[in-house]
C-alpha cells in the first residue's frame, strides 16, 4: 500500500530514550479549572524519506496525560455508582 506523498506503511521502529522528563503544561481553563498536561511518547517510526528533501521521515506515537489541578465546587457533582456488592456509593 502506498500512502499520500509515496510515504509506505512499512516503516522501521527506531529504539529512543527519553533525554529530558516531560514537563507538565499547566492551562487555567475560563471556567477557573486548573488542568496540566504532558505529553508521553510511546513509539517512533522511520517511515522512509522525503522525496523532495532526503530527509528521513519519523511518524511518532504519543498520548497525552491530563491531570485535574483544581476543580471549583460549583463545577462538581455527586453521581451514585454502584459497586460490586449492589451498594450505592459516591465519589
Amino acid at each position: 500500500m502506498v500512502m499520500p506523498n509515496n510515504y509506505s506503511d512499512q516503516g522501521e521502529l527506531v529504539e529512543f530514550e527519553i533525554e529530558e522528563e516531560p514537563k507538565w503544561i499547566t492551562v487555567k481553563l475560563k471556567d477557573g479549572s486548573i488542568i496540566q498536561i504532558k505529553m508521553e511518547i510511546v513509539a517512533i517510526m522511520r517511515n522512509g524519506n522525503d522525496m523532495n528533501s532526503g530527509l528521513p521521515i519519523y511518524m511518532v506515537q504519543a498520548t497525552n496525560i491530563i491531570r485535574l489541578t483544581k476543580v471549583p465546587k460549583e463545577l462538581m457533582s455527586k453521581k451514585k455508582i454502584e459497586d460490586q456488592k449492589g451498594q450505592t456509593m459516591y465519589r
